[in-house]
């Protein structure tokens, strides 16, 4: 059995205190996963990176730096994936070198992680309180479907009026994270389902 699994996330700010509040947040969507994980003394590191390509650039390094790990990538899709893989679909649209990687290994947030917030409406109404405004949010079930575009703008125009202000990655998102439901999420977007399909499989519980 895997003894660490370490993964490195796209997009979660340039300081330390946003890094860990984002490490935090996507620990809490993990939920139940991580102390299964911590149950079987397998060690655990989500590593909040900055842009996408310096999490790529992290995830090589960490072949070198923790070998006996598995090192996963967790990255925005930015597009629609028509590819057959997740590693095919990064190596057509940011020209990374995917050869011997196992499928295991990379993960997609389709189209941005954003996306996952619209498969909980709920946790968002309840983040953000009043004169939140649901009906500004895309409205499509299927969440993957939902262009990036659109899912900005849906979240800018559901929260201007709100007491917490507009919608704002690094100081919303971590808390966003931590509050949505993960089952919710997993039944609206098959990638995060993926994700979180390998991980039962690695630690022997799938």
């Amino acid at each position: 059995m895997v003894k660490e699994i370490r993964i490195y996330v796209e997009g979660c700010g340039e300081g330390k205190d946003t890094r860990g509040a984002f490490r935090e947040g996507f620990s809490k969507f993990f939920g139940d996963i991580v102390t299964e994980i911590r149950k079987r003394q397998i060690r655990w590191q989500i590593v909040a990176c900055g842009p996408r390509d310096r999490a790529y650039d992290d995830f090589l390094t960490a072949f070198r730096s923790h070998p006996g790990a598995l090192n996963m990538l967790l990255v925005d899709s930015e597009d629609i994936i028509t590819e057959t893989s997740p590693w095919q679909h990064l190596r057509k649209r940011d020209n990374w070198l995917v050869q011997g990687f196992g499928d295991e290994q990379c993960h997609l947030m389709v189209q941005i992680m954003e996306a996952w917030f619209l498969a909980d409406k709920e946790a968002l109404k309840n983040f953000y309180g009043q004169s939140f405004k649901m009906n500004a949010l895309p409205q499509n079930p299927k969440v993957e479907d939902i262009c990036k575009d659109d899912i900005l703008v849906g979240l800018r125009g559901a929260t201007a009026s709100t007491s917490k202000g507009e919608y704002h990655k690094t100081k919303h998102g971590p808390k966003i994270l931590s509050m949505i439901d993960t089952e919710r999420v997993r039944n609206a977007a098959p990638y995060c389902d993926r994700l979180f399909a390998t991980l039962l499989k690695t630690i022997g519980t799938l």
